[in-house]
């Protein structure tokens, strides 16, 4: 029998207390890491690389956590972190010449997917994963919260610093692009 999810409150009060901070810490990483494992994948593509990121993301979940007032949602504070994370990796990776984020001009992302080993070209998600790394991050961004995560309008305006209104037409935008990409590119 699986045991009722805790409160993100009750975590929260759990970590400030001493005595179950580490405990606290435990079950927060159950509670959201396959959530931002996925959302990280989604952004950087590699497996391990996802990996990585999300142990910076939970190293600064612990630096952060005393300081976190609550002002919004622990979900959309874990997410802002794996986002920024998600693209400071990115722009290391940039920087290193290993990629070119900006449109992946180089196709790496592109071809990262493919090289996966359960690349499948026949199967509709990996076709849209060709498509969603077409997208520039901050679209690619949109629509993976939208899509995947199904997070509201208002917790990634609040995640993000940006109205719902311009996320809407992003993701709009980002819609329109993963269908012209899809018919056009791949003629399905």
């Amino acid at each position: 029998m699986e045991r009722p999810e805790i409160p993100d409150e009750e975590l929260l009060l759990l970590f400030r207390d001493p005595d179950t901070k580490q405990k606290a810490f435990s079950l927060i990483i159950d509670k959201y890491k396959e959530r931002l494992y996925w959302h990280i994948r989604r952004m950087v593509v590699v497996h391990e690389d996802a990996d990585d990121v999300l142990q910076n993301v939970f190293i600064k979940m612990w630096k952060g956590l005393d300081h976190f007032r609550e002002e919004s949602k622990l979900y959309t504070w874990l997410y802002r972190i794996a986002s920024n994370e998600s693209i400071t990796h990115l722009e290391k990776l940039k920087k290193t010449k290993r990629i070119e984020v900006k449109n992946d001009d180089d196709g790496f992302l592109m071809e990262t997917v493919k090289a996966d080993e359960y690349f499948d070209a026949s199967k509709i998600e990996w076709k849209l994963q060709l498509a969603i790394q077409s997208l520039p991050d901050q679209q690619k961004l949109v629509f993976s919260l939208r899509y995947y995560d199904e997070m509201p309008y208002n917790d990634m305006s609040e995640m993000l610093g940006v109205s719902s209104g311009a996320l809407k037409a992003s993701y709009h935008h980002a819609v329109k692009k993963i269908h012209a990409y899809l018919k056009n590119e791949l003629n399905f």
